[in-house]
C-alpha cells in the first residue's frame, strides 16, 4: 500500500510537472506570438551539468525579451539567455519551470559606412561577426572559435586574435541595448546609465541580457585581414623546453601562441603536443622568423599557411562539437612552470587514454594595450589585465558520466599545479573559462565591491542569478 502510494504520489508530481510546462509554454505563445516557443531542449556545448529549461523561447524582437523578463518575474519562475550555448560553467540553477531565452533570431551584424563600428546582434556568433566584417572590408575583435556567441564572449572580457592591437572585447564596447531585471529596454554607454555601462562590461549576465551591442571596428585592406598561421607537433622529450619558449617568446601586438595538448585524431588518438602561432599580415618568411625558437627546438612536423580572415579560426572547427561531456577548468597563470609540465603532460596522457578528444591549452596573447586602459575603467577583474601571463585551460572530454568524478578529479589536479596560491578557488579567473567553484573575488577582484552595490541597485531581487552571481 505504501508502495502503491508512493507511486501514485510520483505520477501526481510528474503529472503537475507536465501541466506547468503547458501552461507555461502556452501563455509565453500568446505573450510573444512572433517567437518560437516549444518544449524541446537545445544541444549545448558540453552535457555536463547543462541547464534543463522546461521551455525554450526562440526570441525574434527585442521587446519579446523585456515582456518574458516581467512574466517569469511575476510568476517566479527562473530564465536564462542563451547566446551561443557554450558557456560552460557548472553555476546554472534553473528549476523546475525555467525558460531559457534564445538569442539566435537576433543574429544581425552591421558594419558602419566608414567601418569604425559594428551594431551586433545579442544572437550572432562570432562567425557572424567575422563574415559581416570581412565583407565589408573591416576588423572586428572576436573570440576564436565560430561557434561561441560574440556579445557573451566579450561582456566576459574578450580575448581573441586581434586583442594585441585594440585591448580586450570589452574596452571596444561603445554602447549597448540591454534588458533590465524590471523588464526595461535601456541604452547603456558612457553617458547614458553609465553604471549600468560599467557592470555589464566584465558581469554582464548579472546585469542584464544585452540584446544588441555598438562596437568598435577598423577599416583594413585585403591584406590586413590575411594572417600567419603554423602548426608545429613536437616529441614529449621537449615538452620542458617547449613550455619555456612560450614563456620566453618576445610576442609583438600582431602575434599570439598557444601550447596544446590534444589528440592526434583517429584512428590512434595518441596525445600530441602542438604549438600554433598566429601573426596578422604575416608572411611564410616573417612568419617563420617570429616563431623561429620553435622551430629551433626541432618540431616532429610542421605546417603554415598564410590564409584570409575568415578562415582564422578553422582550426578550432573541432572545438565546436557540440554534445560530450566537458567540465573545463582554468587558470589565470602568471608564468609556465616549465618544470611541471612533465607532470601535467602525465595527468593529460592518463585521462585521455579514457577521453580521447580531451585538450589542454595555454593561450598567450600581447597585453600591453590590454594593460593601456584606465584601472577600473571596466568591471572586468583587473587581475587578468596586470597580474598575468596567460590563460591556461583543461578540458576533459569524454561521454560516459561515469567517468564525472575521474574527469573532475583530473582537472582539478591540473588547476592545482597551474595555481599561484594553495587554493586555486581564489585565484584570479576569467569567468568565461572558469569551472564554477571559484569564488566571487577570484572571478570580479577588486570590482566586486561596486558590482555587489550596482547588483542591489539593478537587480535588487536578484533575477540575473545564473552565470557566476554576484553575492550581495
Amino acid at each position: 500500500m505504501k508502495v502503491l502510494s508512493l507511486l501514485v504520489s510520483f505520477a501526481a508530481a510528474v503529472s503537475a510537472l507536465a501541466l506547468k510546462q503547458r501552461d507555461v509554454a502556452s501563455d509565453l505563445k500568446n505573450l510573444v506570438p512572433g517567437s518560437s516557443v516549444n518544449v524541446e531542449v537545445k544541444a549545448r556545448w558540453s552535457d555536463f551539468n547543462a541547464p534543463l529549461p522546461s521551455v525554450t523561447v526562440t526570441v525574434q524582437a527585442e521587446d519579446d525579451i523585456a515582456k518574458i523578463v516581467k512574466y517569469c518575474t511575476k510568476a517566479g519562475i527562473s530564465f536564462l539567455t542563451q547566446n551561443g550555448g557554450v558557456g560552460w560553467g557548472k553555476t546554472f540553477k534553473l528549476g523546475e519551470w525555467g525558460v531559457l531565452i534564445d538569442l539566435a533570431g537576433l543574429n544581425s551584424v552591421t558594419v558602419a559606412a566608414d567601418k569604425n563600428t559594428a551594431t551586433i546582434g545579442g544572437g550572432a556568433s562570432i562567425g557572424d561577426v567575422i563574415a559581416s566584417a570581412d565583407a565589408a572590408g573591416a576588423l572586428v575583435i572576436t573570440g576564436n572559435c565560430n561557434c561561441v556567441g560574440a556579445l557573451g564572449a566579450m561582456l566576459g572580457g574578450g580575448y581573441g586574435n586581434l586583442m594585441g592591437e585594440v585591448g580586450f572585447g570589452v574596452d571596444n564596447i561603445i554602447s549597448m541595448r540591454v534588458v533590465t531585471a524590471a523588464g526595461e529596454l535601456l541604452t547603456a554607454s558612457a553617458t547614458s546609465n553609465s553604471e549600468l555601462f560599467w557592470a555589464l562590461r566584465g558581469a554582464g549576465p548579472n546585469f542584464g541580457i544585452v540584446v544588441s551591442a555598438t562596437v568598435n571596428a577598423r577599416p583594413a585592406t585585403a591584406e590586413d585581414r590575411t594572417a600567419f598561421i603554423n602548426n608545429l607537433f613536437f616529441s614529449p622529450d621537449k615538452l620542458e623546453q617547449v613550455a619555456q619558449a612560450v614563456e620566453d617568446l618576445p610576442l609583438t601586438p600582431e602575434q599570439r601562441v598557444y601550447l596544446v595538448l590534444t589528440s592526434s585524431g583517429p584512428p590512434l588518438n595518441e596525445p600530441s603536443i602542438l604549438v600554433t602561432g598566429f601573426l596578422r599580415k604575416g608572411t611564410l618568411e616573417s612568419g617563420r622568423k617570429a616563431f623561429a625558437p620553435f622551430y629551433d627546438l626541432g618540431p616532429l612536423s610542421d605546417s603554415s599557411i598564410v590564409t584570409t580572415y575568415d578562415h582564422w579560426n578553422d582550426a578550432n572547427i573541432g572545438f565546436c562539437t557540440r554534445g560530450g561531456r566537458k567540465p573545463t577548468f582554468s587558470s589565470t597563470i602568471k608564468g609556465m612552470n616549465a618544470q611541471k609540465w612533465p607532470q601535467i603532460w602525465d595527468l593529460y596522457k592518463s585521462f585521455q587514454a579514457k577521453g580521447p578528444n580531451s585538450a589542454m591549452l595555454i593561450e598567450r596573447y600581447n597585453l600591453t594595450k590590454a594593460q593601456s586602459a584606465p584601472v577600473g575603467s571596466v568591471a572586468l577583474n583587473e587581475a587578468l589585465r596586470r597580474d598575468a601571463f596567460a590563460q591556461a585551460l583543461v578540458i576533459p572530454w569524454y561521454d560516459d558520466a561515469s567517468l564525472d568524478a575521474e574527469a573532475l578529479d583530473f582537472g582539478s589536479k591540473v588547476r592545482a599545479l597551474w595555481s599561484r596560491s594553495s587554493d586555486p578557488k581564489n585565484d584570479p579567473t576569467y569567468p568565461n573559462f572558469a569551472f564554477g567553484d571559484e569564488t566571487n573575488k577570484a572571478i570580479y577582484g577588486s570590482s566586486l565591491p561596486k558590482l555587489q552595490t550596482l547588483k542591489k541597485k539593478y537587480d535588487p531581487k536578484g533575477q540575473f542569478n545564473q552565470w557566476f552571481p554576484i553575492q550581495v
